[in-house]
């Protein structure tokens, strides 16, 4: 088994609203660790002071994204692809591991996959 935590479709189900708020706040992050503006001032003004505020956005952000990765893998959840919200839920089905897989956007998890298969082999439940 590759995952120590298995979630049956209710568990997941239950779990959405977190996911999708946490995807929310990693994307608000990493837009801060990305952003030109903030980071050209940190690159002028870091030898003197640190960066000041923009060195100060840009560091919460990288330990924002920092801590919200570590929250799905505390959980056990997959975070795929950050930009489209992919997500995969470890689960059993038949006696082996499968992943339930939701792509922000869907209203319900409704697609399972085998742990290699990836996106392309979803399957309906």
């Amino acid at each position: 088994m590759r995952h120590r935590r298995h979630y049956t479709l209710e568990e997941a189900r239950e779990r959405l609203p977190w996911v999708m708020d946490r995807l929310a706040a990693l994307r608000s992050a990493r837009e801060r660790l990305t952003d030109e503006g903030a980071r050209a001032t940190l690159g002028e003004s870091a030898p003197g002071n640190g960066g000041g505020r923009a060195g100060r956005d840009v560091g919460e952000g990288f330990l924002d994204l920092q801590a919200g990765v570590a929250e799905f893998e505390e959980l056990d959840i997959v975070l795929r692809d950050l930009d489209r919200g992919l997500v995969d839920f470890p689960s059993l089905r038949d006696g082996h591991e499968i992943y339930l897989c939701w792509i922000d956007g869907e209203s319900d998890i409704e697609f399972w996959h085998e742990l290699d298969a990836g996106f392309a082999g979803r399957r309906p439940l």
